[in-house]
């Protein structure tokens, strides 16, 4: 709040005096350190709420005001990081990416020496948008591994009562694989998995099941964990002896999430998961076991397939490419590679993302492609699952219609939460990240990117199948709305950068 003399009216003298000293002092001393390594619209965000609310903001921002993870998580990070790119230094360029524009492998580089991470052909992939046939396939896939599964998900809730055979399915196939002699591991976000029903049961049936598990940046101060709340794990993952891997925006529970407001609503999360095989696979293995060492402090690459040389030498797939990101690297790597592709493209781009909140370097990217004459396709939902994101979001949208981007909403009340884009017919991207601020810096994400037509065909046919479900948003439609609701809009967009 904005103090007043009223304010301090009953107070004695030399507590007005060390109150407006104090507020004096902590507006002056912010003002210079809030804005140090922070884009401008975080700094302004915080000092906005600093301005209105002094000590509240001063707590807020030392709980919340670094993106940064803790030294040793930072540490041990790097440490992978320059072991992964000693490992990997002798790999060439795929064939696949020499023989594609020159800005794709441009960007396979810019990755590469952001994470470490090498392109590798030789791929296969399988596109899946059936919620009940994912968890399947994956069941199926564990029910074969002979060495060990490694699992990792924002989201884990076991099936309620009426809504069998989703999540249930892999974890009844990881109990079974434990019980033959398979070495299962699990990762799972503390608080994106807490807040589940049913959380205690959960850890009960995997205790029982003498399943390994670990919850990522837990929030446990009275054992000694803690990390800022907001900093999440988001990433969703299942490698299965190296040799199969899945990898997109389906979290291990049903999908109406266990929430009561969703099945009365008929609400469903409507996501793509991609099946993997091929070198590319232990990349992803790589990426969990960058995840079990930050929560263990325990080495896993000695226990892992690996890629081996005939894999190597094999030419005939896809090349792709992996692209972890989130605040354990120095970098934002997904909004650095994304918006390379965008400002790279000559014909189209096409994106599916549940949250659109873009920084200015992704708004500029996104209206620049539009302005210079490239097809820009974004579907997102109409009525998002979280308030503060849909304000935010459609903050942007008289912007991006304005530049001739074209808007296309997903009807509620389903949640298009698949998160995919292509370029033209070179490059497509899937992943955890949605295209927003919080996916840049505050979350730990994974990213796929494929090269080649067949791909880009694959991924552009999923698009269009959510887009015949979607309306197109014409610019005239959205200036009709009332202007209480552009107000609000607009003020949720002031916290655009915090959330």
């Amino acid at each position: 709040m904005v103090w007043t003399v009223a304010d301090f009216a009953d107070f004695p003298f030399w507590a007005r005096v060390l109150f407006i000293t104090a507020d004096m002092a902590i507006r002056i001393a912010l003002l210079g350190i809030v804005p140090g390594n922070r884009r401008p619209a975080v700094a302004m965000a915080w000092l906005l709420i600093i301005f209105f609310l002094p000590i509240p903001g001063l707590l807020l921002f030392l709980l919340l005001g670094s993106f940064r993870l803790g030294g040793q998580r930072r540490s041990r990070q790097v440490a992978v990081n320059s072991e992964l790119r000693r490992a990997t230094g002798h790999l060439d360029l795929p064939d696949q990416v020499g023989a594609a524009p020159d800005y794709v492998g441009a960007n396979t580089r810019l990755t590469r020496r952001l994470t470490g991470f090498p392109i590798l052909d030789g791929n296969t992939f399988e596109y899946l948008t059936d919620y009940r046939l994912t968890f399947h396939k994956m069941a199926d896939d564990i029910d074969r591994a002979q060495h060990y599964v490694n699992v990792m998900f924002y989201i884990i809730g076991t099936d309620p009562k009426g809504r069998q055979g989703y999540a249930d399915l892999v974890l009844d196939a990881m109990a079974r694989a434990v019980k033959r002699g398979v070495t299962v591991r699990l990762i799972f976000d503390h608080i994106g998995t807490a807040r589940v029903n049913g959380y205690r049961e959960l850890l009960r049936r995997l205790e029982a099941d003498g399943i390994e598990y670990y919850r990522s940046l837990p929030v446990r101060p009275w054992r000694g964990q803690y990390q800022r709340p907001d900093l999440r794990n988001h990433r969703k993952m299942v490698i299965i002896d190296g040799l199969v891997g899945y990898s997109g925006s389906i979290n291990l529970i049903e999908p109406g999430y266990k929430r009561s407001s969703a099945h009365r609503l008929a609400r469903n999360w409507q996501d793509m998961m991609a099946r993997m095989a091929g070198p590319s696979v232990a990349s992803l293995d790589v990426v969990f076991a960058t995840d079990w060492f930050s929560e263990t402090g325990r080495q896993l690459q000695q226990e892992l397939r690996g890629v081996t040389e005939s894999e190597i030498d094999n030419h005939e797939g896809p090349a792709a490419q992996i692209i972890p990101s989130g605040p354990g690297f120095s970098q934002e790597n997904n909004l650095r590679a994304f918006n390379h592709l965008f400002y790279s493209a000559m014909e189209t781009i096409r994106v599916v993302t549940p949250y659109l909140v873009p920084d200015d370097t992704m708004l500029y990217a996104l209206t620049s492609a539009a302005q210079r004459g490239v097809r820009v396709e974004v579907l997102v939902v109409r009525r998002a699952d979280q308030v503060a994101v849909q304000h935010a979001q459609q903050s942007y949208y008289e912007a991006l219609l304005r530049a001739g981007v074209h808007i296309y909403r997903y009807p509620d009340p389903d949640v298009l939460h698949a998160k995919l884009f292509t370029i033209d017919d070179d490059v497509g991207v899937f992943g955890s990240s949605n295209m927003d601020m919080r996916s840049f810096s505050l979350n730990l994400e994974v990213s796929v990117m494929v090269v080649g037509s067949e791909e880009v065909a694959k991924l552009d046919g999923i698009i269009d199948m959510y887009q015949s479900q979607c309306e197109h948003l014409m610019l005239r439609d959205w200036l009709a709305r009332p202007r209480h609701k552009r107000w609000l809009d607009n003020v949720f967009r002031l916290t655009s950068a915090l959330q």
